[in-house]
């Protein structure tokens, strides 16, 4: 009879921090004016900068010289207006659709310091920039992006719970279904038609905005599994504690760091 309490207890938690972590995205995202919401974006990175070091197992120096580039770089990157220009976010394009896939068919494992510090900005730098760049463009264009993942995680974890039975990446991720990336795709694709309806879409509107979600949706399952192989090789369940229910920050924005820069990226390419 403990297994189902433990059970049940996980869940709860998860929800409550869920809706805790709602609650604070949503008055971040509407009431904090641009100096401190870059000063927000560069603490996530600075929280995320640090699990990465800790899944490579980099040295305290090392780990809090990383933290402190990373912090250093967003802010500098920020006041450059580097998150209005596409380049910021195509090297994150090409990492998600040509590197990953590659990385997890063949199992590579972690790199080491230069090169770990080298991913880590790859991974963590274009997310902060998206960050910020469609806050500024609005905060529902940034709402929208952030739900996207959101509502692609919570339908595939409480779908895999319900009706998982066949494993989706067994070496990478066991927990993880067919079952909950179906239910995960159809969440989706109401949400897709959903926002589609609310802005009044025509036809040609409502197929691109299907067709952006479909593209999302596979990068957050990418950044899932990314994260999910990289805490397996570190010899880890969770990238931390921090989020009780959720472990890490990393493990709270594993697909964030996937979709973000791509919608940023899809967002200039229609308005530029």
């Amino acid at each position: 009879m403990a297994a189902p309490a433990n059970n049940s207890s996980s869940t709860s938690r998860r929800v409550v921090t869920g809706l805790g972590l709602l609650a604070a995205i949503l008055l971040a995202v509407f009431a904090a004016p641009a100096p401190l919401w870059l000063g927000l974006v560069v603490l996530l990175l600075a929280a995320a900068a640090w699990e990465w070091a800790r899944l490579l197992k980099f040295g305290p120096v090392s780990s809090h010289l990383f933290v402190g580039f990373t912090a250093s770089l967003i802010a500098v990157m920020a006041m450059s207006q580097v998150q209005f220009l596409a380049e910021a976010y195509l090297a994150s394009l090409g990492f998600w659709l040509l590197l990953v896939p590659l990385w997890l068919a063949r199992a590579w494992p972690l790199p080491g310091r230069i090169l770990g510090w080298l991913l880590g900005w790859l991974l963590l730098l274009p997310a902060g920039l998206a960050l910020l760049y469609l806050r500024e463009q609005g905060t529902g264009l940034l709402l929208g992006a952030i739900a996207l993942s959101a509502v692609a995680d919570s339908a595939a974890y409480f779908a895999g719970r319900a009706f998982g039975r066949h494993k989706l990446a067994p070496r990478i991720s066991p927990g993880k279904t067919w079952e909950g990336a179906v239910g995960a795709g159809i969440a989706i694709g109401l949400f897709a038609l959903v926002v589609g309806g609310y802005f009044s879409c025509d036809g040609r509107c409502l197929l691109g905005l299907i067709a952006a979600s479909g593209l999302l949706f596979v990068l957050s399952i990418e950044g899932d599994l990314f994260e999910s192989w990289c805490k397996r090789v570190a010899g880890v369940k969770d990238s931390g504690n921090i989020l009780p229910g959720h472990g890490g920050v990393l493990d709270r924005v594993d697909s964030h760091l996937a979709v973000l820069p791509i919608a940023a990226l899809l967002w200039l390419w229609l308005h530029g």
